[in-house]
């Protein structure tokens, strides 16, 4: 199975009338997965055959502000869903940040090839961050690159503020999952007065789709929001599971740990939730193997992880 991921900044006017030809046409195709709609653009993941899936985004770029769309695919096991439904949302935001004012589709950071973004990693005068959250960041990254420990987007800018200097260091190389959080983070580092502000051109999963295996600096696996949790150098599905609870995603020591009890806890978050919380994930978790000796999905549960949580 095929997995496209796509996202484009560009000023829409009639989102809704977008949303309701796209909520057809997308079951039609037997396409599965996700599309933010909002007036700065589209954001999306789908998953299906890659005919159906070249098929709608053909059709989406009949759009005249979308016809520059470009995607980035990558597969997944046969036996996972990857997604369990066909949604579309209205959003304010294609991928919050809470910082009005930003204009991806106006200015943004200088995008890269592969071959320049590992010529970036060997500079010693540019810093290299990784604009995704810890628990992105923990299972793979580049070499060199600083985790800004957020756990939420939204908390870049403040870190930004908080931790960088224009004036000290002016020079500044950023890369995300499929390059639309480096959008706005350009922009925003470029309007904090930021001399040079590079980015990694379709994020991580183009650099990995085009890069000579020889010349892949990519360490780790790459995480992923959906049901695969994460991919490896090659965009197959990788080894990760993940924590329903806080899903973050776990090794195969974190599954072996006395903490990891299946859709409950995990090493991870064992500290962070209260009896209350454990109590209604173990309710959660009896509903799934409910649904699984009924031979249903329950939506939300990952497919490739349902025996185990």
């Amino acid at each position: 199975m095929d997995v496209a991921a796509f996202y484009l900044f560009s000023d829409l006017d009639d989102i809704q009338t977008l949303r309701e030809k796209w909520l057809v046409r997308g079951p039609e195709l037997g396409l599965r997965g996700t599309i933010l709609l909002a007036n700065e653009g589209v954001n999306g993941t789908l998953c299906g055959s890659r005919h159906a899936l070249e098929t709608f985004l053909d059709e989406v770029r009949q759009v005249p502000a979308l016809k520059e769309l470009k995607e980035k695919y990558s597969t997944a096991d046969q036996d996972n869903l990857v997604f369990h439904r066909f949604k579309i949302k209205l959003k304010r935001e294609i991928v919050t940040f809470g910082i009005d004012g930003i204009r991806p589709a106006e200015h943004t950071g200088e995008h890269v090839s592969p071959e320049r973004w590992n010529e970036l990693l060997e500079d010693p005068d540019v810093l290299v961050i990784d604009t995704r959250n810890s628990y992105e960041y923990a299972i793979g990254t580049f070499p060199g690159a600083v985790d800004p420990k957020t756990t939420t987007f939204r908390e870049f800018p403040e870190y930004v503020r908080q931790h960088l200097d224009p004036e000290k260091t002016p020079r500044v190389a950023m890369f995300c999952t499929g390059g639309i959080r480096c959008e706005k983070a350009t922009a925003f580092m470029l309007d904090e007065g930021f001399e040079a502000v590079y980015q990694l051109d379709g994020g991580i999963l183009k650099y990995l789709e085009d890069v000579d295996p020889e010349s892949n600096r990519w360490q780790g696996e790459c995480f992923v929001f959906d049901q695969r949790v994460s991919v490896d150098a090659d965009l197959r599905e990788g080894q990760f599971e993940q924590c329903f609870a806080c899903r973050r995603a776990l090794s195969a020591d974190d599954l072996g740990s006395e903490h990891y009890v299946a859709g409950v806890s995990c090493p991870h978050c064992i500290d962070e939730r209260d009896a209350a919380s454990r109590t209604g994930f173990e309710e959660r978790r009896r509903q799934v193997l409910l649904a699984e000796a009924r031979g249903e999905g329950h939506v939300g549960v990952p497919q490739k992880r349902r025996s185990s949580g």
